[in-house]
């Protein structure tokens, strides 16, 4: 009898996707590869077509608000991987999962094994109902399902060794810190400065550290702690629509940076060449902290394809706003083969040129004291700790938080 599974079947694509999240680089170790290997995602995403649920970077949106924005999905399965990297949950360990969709449960559920317990908690009663069903009838019923406000985390289920938060995150409640074991670990897709990293923090005292972080974007968390953030459009024709995104209280003279981007622009470049598929995401995390004026211009495809900017990113590129003048980041081929690129910005405003080259002089900065190294240390401390309990480096405030984040490779 031939025990291969059929070309299509669940089975061959659990196993083809391991091999794309190997590929990726997503999974790294065997462990994940086994549970991912196992656990069926058809049987949590039935709203999808097979190929769907196994496209190794697509998310399966399972809700949407009044205005058609996703409020609740399945992770994309590479996201869910190296997030499941990150947490590393042990045999018996006590887990807490904040943005309940059942499947990424199911993971933990079987990485924690017997011994351990999952809780996985969402705000909304209809999430949490379907994930219910859904890991019971996958025959994960040990799960425990909780519909509260993620915010306040489950006093009654803690401490627990590991918090998995599966929401994108504006803030680190009070609750998550003190319902965390000493020594255990938070996972969370933190946004700070306008950027989305989903950070390992391991528990210190009352302070978190980083242990590492990824790239990720996730559907923002709702409830008490809800926090979106702002887009301000400083063009607003159809399909050629030009924007800011604003976070952390950010204030901008619209009226002015509307005028600016009527006017013509200045280009600096930097002479800082990348490869066309070399990750810069520690160069947006660099020019996040360094840039007092950061933030980030978005656009439509009709807006770049019209020449009123250069980039057609939605989520945005690194923005230096000065009064009425703002630059924001830019790439050019250096051949013709278009493998490679230089990185410059492209200024509008009074002061386009300058603007543009105090842009430059951090992407350089970048290059000569960052690139290719250990990457920024973050550390998370309750509110209202004073300065000179803090490292040196750019402090962000928030509601709950101070955080504070260095450059360890940056020279003096």
């Amino acid at each position: 009898m031939n025990s291969t599974p059929a070309s299509g079947s669940p089975e061959a694509l659990r196993a083809g996707l391991v091999k794309q999240l190997r590929d990726l680089g997503a999974i790294r170790t065997d462990r994940v590869a086994s549970v991912i290997g196992q656990v069926p995602r058809e049987a949590f995403a039935p709203e999808a077509r097979l190929a769907e649920a196994y496209d190794p970077q697509r998310a399966v949106v399972t809700k949407r608000d009044k205005d058609g924005l996703a409020i609740s999905s399945v992770s994309a399965a590479n996201v869910q991987a190296f997030m499941l990297e990150q947490a590393d949950p042990q045999p018996g360990e006590n887990v807490l999962e904040i943005g309940s969709g059942g499947m990424n449960a199911a993971y933990l559920a079987e990485l924690v094994g017997p011994a351990g317990t999952v809780t996985t908690l969402d705000i909304d009663p209809e999430v949490t109902d379907r994930a219910r069903r859904l890991l019971a009838d996958a025959g994960y019923d040990s799960v425990h399902v909780v519909t509260a406000d993620g915010e306040f985390g489950a006093p009654g289920r803690a401490p627990f060794d590991l918090i998995e938060v599966t929401v994108g995150a504006p803030d680190i409640p009070p609750a998550w810190r003190e319902q965390l074991a000493p020594g255990g670990r938070i996972v969370v897709p933190l946004r700070v400065r306008g950027l989305m990293r989903s950070f390992v923090l391991v528990r210190e005292g009352d302070r978190l550290v980083s242990r590492g972080y990824e790239l990720c974007g996730f559907v923002p968390m709702q409830g008490a702690g809800e926090q979106r953030e702002r887009l301000v459009l400083l063009r607003n024709t159809p399909n050629e629509e030009v924007g800011l995104r604003l976070d952390d209280g950010d204030q901008v003279d619209v009226e002015a940076l509307r005028a600016a981007l009527s006017s013509p622009r200045e280009e600096v470049w930097s002479g800082v060449t990348v490869g066309g598929e070399e990750p810069i995401d520690d160069l947006d995390l660099w020019l996040a902290t360094v840039l007092d004026g950061h933030t980030r211009l978005t656009a439509t495809v009709g807006a770049r394809d019209k020449g009123i900017v250069a980039s057609a990113s939605p989520l945005g590129v690194a923005t230096l706003v000065a009064g009425g003048t703002f630059a924001y980041r830019t790439v050019r081929a250096v051949d013709e083969t278009r493998t490679r690129f230089e990185l410059g910005a492209y200024g509008h405003g009074p002061a386009a040129a300058a603007t543009a080259a105090g842009l430059v002089k951090e992407i350089r900065a970048w290059d000569q004291t960052q690139r290719s190294g250990p990457g920024a240390r973050i550390e998370i401390f309750p509110a209202g700790t004073p300065d000179d309990q803090l490292p040196a480096g750019r402090v962000v405030d928030k509601a709950h938080t101070r955080i504070s984040i260095s450059w360890p490779g940056r020279r003096p």
